[in-house]
């Protein structure tokens, strides 16, 4: 069948059937749009993405670096001596001096974010629940 003949067949089911399936995707099983909830935020998993973030930073500075002598030293052997190679192992060194500067910042970013939203989101809550109970407080002195 050509293209021609299957989108003739197409169009000419009802415009509501198309409609529905250009338009609109299937909820997921378990979540996904149509429920009533927001945005729900689980503590625990926040907190755990966080701490593994925190824990690979820590990491990350003990031992991203530990080659870092010794690569310098051989960089500079073989420089002294003539070799090419000196200079590239220097490239080399240099960029992943600064990969692991970036990595370090990401890993930063990431759970100084999480802590920030779960502190926040905590907050929210709280505000949220004195709001509602100070509005049920004044339904009753009414």
């Amino acid at each position: 069948m050509s293209f021609e003949e299957e989108w003739a067949s197409v169009r000419s089911t009802s415009t509501a059937s198309v409609s529905m399936r250009l338009n609109q995707v299937a909820p997921e099983p378990g979540g996904g749009g149509g429920g009533n909830a927001d945005l729900s935020v689980d503590q625990d998993k926040l907190g755990a993405i966080g701490s593994a973030a925190y824990a690979l930073h820590g990491r990350l500075v003990k031992d991203g670096n530990h080659a870092r002598t010794s690569t310098t030293e051989a960089a500079t052997g073989l420089s002294s001596n003539g070799f090419l190679t000196g200079s590239a192992m220097t490239t080399v060194q240099e960029t992943w001096g600064s990969q692991l500067n970036t990595l370090l910042d990401a890993c930063a970013n990431i759970s100084n974010h999480l802590d920030y939203s779960a502190a926040s989101h905590a907050k929210e809550e709280a505000d949220i629940t004195a709001a509602l109970s100070a509005s049920k407080i004044n339904e009753y002195l009414k």
